[in-house]
């Protein structure tokens, strides 16, 4: 298969996606949609190494994702991140109601070995999920082995369509909230009083070019590296900080400041192919999942799912009502940890593009949810799940 060939079928199966989420306004998310064509597609029809054909894998997908990242902290403001205190302690109770269930109910009705292997991949990482591979075959467990990864493979299946009714459900109450409170310019003139006062002065918009604007957003990127590195290396003696949080919270700062633009890839046009590249190695993990290692641990699989969601359902349920957080956001907030970033921007943008063509409306979803939805991710995918795959890892 061609390089082409192999691009054309990738974004054909993505367009599908997209064409079904439209149609059915967001209610079939379009990465449901399309990790299903992946699915099946893998099965049948596509070779195995077709998206790295398609020269969509690594490293390629991980430069995109730091570029990414670092774009999305552009869409927030510090005193946003500050104040997303809540969502981290949300995220982090749907992480520990996943191993709770799991320790109690999962090792009573699993077993112990496959509730320790299944907990820290539905925790949402594929470093976890690789960790715990690697722990289940020293032990000589191949079935634990491919439980690990197809927890993390197929845990997006469940998160998808849930994540999608309770984003609409919260949608909704905040456009009613927004109706009905009136509040349509204030937070529009507040944000672009905030965007005029920079440290750094913004650059005439002549020199502002596509590749200016991509060298400053690299430039915050590799920044953002560096002291990652520093941290992990001289700080803490090893991988305690993800090189994605540094992202998120260094494209804040240079916001902020005025080193780069809010939303610099859309300014470079450059942002859908990020996202497509992103999205097609986050499906390429699917070609993991033969029908036979489906067949072949399909109990354990399910169980674990099942139990681990109702129990992350739970404890994100409590803690959002002690934090005051609408169950309808806190839910899907704690949900994050079974896709993370990107499939969390697109199932939100997707939402609120299905709720309204209003432009002010859409900013006023967009600041209630999106910063939400992308803090949790990061929360629970790039954070927890490494240091919960850590700690079990030991425990087989």
């Amino acid at each position: 298969m061609s390089v082409i060939l192999s691009l054309l079928i990738v974004i054909v199966a993505m367009s599908i996606g997209d064409i079904i989420s439209i149609k059915t306004k967001a209610f079939i998310p379009s990465v449901f949609v399309t990790a299903v064509v992946f699915l099946i597609g893998f099965w049948y029809i596509f070779p195995q190494d077709m998206i790295s054909k398609a020269t969509l894998g690594m490293p390629v997908a991980l430069m995109a994702m730091y570029l990414l990242v670092t774009h999305m902290g552009t869409l927030m403001n510090v005193r946003e991140l500050m104040a997303q205190w809540r969502t981290v302690l949300i995220s982090l109770a749907g992480v520990i109601g996943i191993i709770l269930l799991l320790m109690t109910v999962g090792v009573a009705v699993l077993g112990r070995e496959t509730a320790i292997v299944g907990a820290p991949p539905l925790t949402g990482g594929i470093v976890a999920a690789i960790i715990m591979k690697d722990a289940a075959t020293a032990m000589g467990n191949d079935n634990l082995a491919v439980l690990a990864i197809l927890v993390y493979v197929v845990q997006g299946f469940v998160g998808y369509p849930l994540t999608a009714i309770l984003l609409k459900k919260e949608g909704k109450r905040l456009l009613e909230e927004f109706r009905v409170t009136g509040i349509r310019n204030e937070k529009v003139q507040e944000t672009k009083k905030e965007e005029r006062k920079t440290l750094i002065p913004p650059l005439p918009e002549k020199y502002n070019t596509t590749y200016i604007i991509l060298a400053r957003l690299a430039f915050v990127a590799w920044l953002s590296d560096i002291f990652t590195k520093f941290l992990n290396t001289q700080v803490f003696g090893s991988s305690v900080v993800s090189p994605l949080v540094t992202c998120l919270v260094f494209g804040v700062i240079a916001a902020e400041i005025g080193l780069v633009d809010r939303q610099p890839l859309n300014k470079a046009n450059a942002f859908g192919w990020m996202m497509t590249v992103l999205m097609a190695f986050i499906f390429e993990g699917l070609n993991k999942a033969t029908p036979q290692m489906l067949i072949q641990v399909a109990v354990p699989l399910i169980g674990v799912i099942v139990i681990g969601v109702i129990g992350l359902l739970i404890l994100a349920f409590i803690v959002g009502k002690i934090l005051k957080e609408s169950s309808f956001m806190s839910l899907p907030i704690a949900l994050n940890a079974l896709y993370g970033f990107p499939p969390n921007f697109i199932l939100t943008n997707e939402v609120i593009n299905s709720l309204s063509e209003d432009k002010e409306e859409i900013k006023y979803l967009t600041d209630n949810m999106l910063p939400k939805m992308l803090i949790g991710g990061f929360t629970s995918v790039t954070i927890a799940s490494v240091l919960i795959g850590g700690i079990f890892s030991k425990m087989l």
